[in-house]
């Protein structure tokens, strides 16, 4: 009888321990690739001054895919403004978009662009010097007003220091300027044309990322990209025609009005805020105002307000890292699913059906 016991309570101990967690972390569909890699993309091959049979490639990308057994027609391109990490995990080291959305059926990509990350590469030469931006990045981030007084109700996990510093220690060299913008945009614009991404590629994007995309999109020669999913967007596009200037390093962009449609073909482009976020806010009134012109030439632009849209408190600058991401989560499940971009392709179908 003994022996039936233990293995009685064997087979118990998965459900009892199951109760035990977070229920976000519980009953999960497991996770099951068909394949996973990353390649390069763009870039170029330049010859040394000096010895000219030497060479060195640079300037390119960097992308990460996992593709799982059963794939939906929609890729996913995560596209960060300070590392990949924030897209791999919550704040608290919890689940973050990439998994969440691999359990979910979507192919997912990570991309580092032109002199970010693992695409480090740089065709000239530059001087790294300290910034000292722990402290900038507590604000920039919208943890709270200022380092290291958290907002009250904010969806991170405030008592935890080693959370704090897992989140700042993750971030890579950026650089803010307007010809990284085109670098990284036209090294965007050829992963999206060569199909690699298939048919049907959402990007997700974060803070500058969002202008970045937007302009592969002006940039790119297919009809491949579907959406964006901006996550506070700092900066927009906008036709020569707005009567607007150009700024740097976070926009506005300035475009040739027939490429500056190209974003108005699209199905869907939403513009996600967080907490303390208004039109008194500069990026807001920014977004508000690309909006509006994408709609004017027929296209389908918006933007959401998780606190008074989805009825969230205390989401930050990168509200898919937050402690609520499962929430905000299911409202990009939402945004796909009503334009039509969570679907399965036929072969996947059949596949399905087997």
């Amino acid at each position: 009888m003994v022996p039936a016991i233990t293995f009685l309570t064997l087979l118990l101990w998965p459900l009892v321990g199951a109760a035990a967690l977070d229920s976000r972390e519980s009953g999960k569909r497991p996770i099951i690739l068909d394949k996973s890699g990353g390649f390069t993309v763009g870039g170029k091959i330049i010859k040394s001054p000096i010895f000219p049979n030497f060479t060195l490639s640079c300037d390119h990308g960097y992308m990460e895919y996992f593709i799982p057994w059963r794939p939906r027609k929609t890729s996913l391109v995560m596209w960060h403004s300070s590392s990949t990490q924030v897209w791999q995990n919550r704040w608290d080291g919890g689940e973050g978009y990439k998994d969440m959305f691999l359990r979910r059926g979507y192919a997912v990509y990570l991309w580092d662009g032109p002199r970010v990350g693992r695409a480090n590469w740089a065709c000239e030469a530059y001087t790294y010097i300290p910034s000292y931006r722990d402290q900038g990045n507590f604000a920039a981030w919208n943890f709270g007003p200022s380092y290291p007084n958290f907002w009250p109700g904010v969806q991170f996990p405030t008592q935890d220091q080693e959370a704090w510093q897992q989140a700042t220690s993750s971030r890579y060299v950026e650089f803010d300027t307007n010809k990284n913008v085109h670098l990284e945009s036209q090294a965007a614009a050829v992963a999206a044309d060569s199909g690699r991404l298939g048919d049907s590629i959402v990007y997700l994007t974060n803070s500058a990322s969002g202008l970045r995309a937007q302009m592969t999109v002006v940039k790119s020669n297919s009809t491949n990209i579907k959406g964006i999913v901006a996550y506070e967007s700092y900066g927009c596009v906008f036709p020569d025609t707005a009567n607007i200037t150009a700024g740097e390093p976070f926009g506005p962009m300035i475009v040739p009005l027939e490429d500056f449609k190209k974003l108005a073909r699209l199905p869907a482009i939403q513009f996600v805020w967080g907490d303390h976020r208004d039109d008194t806010f500069t990026f807001v009134r920014q977004a508000r105002q690309a909006a509006k012109l994408i709609n004017q030439y027929g296209g389908n632009a918006k933007l959401f307000f998780l606190p008074k849209d989805a009825g969230l408190k205390g989401n930050t600058h990168s509200a898919f890292a937050d402690m609520n991401n499962d929430k905000v989560g299911d409202l990009l499940e939402e945004f796909l699913e009503d334009n039509d971009l969570n679907g399965y392709d036929t072969e996947t179908d059949d596949r399905i059906g087997d």
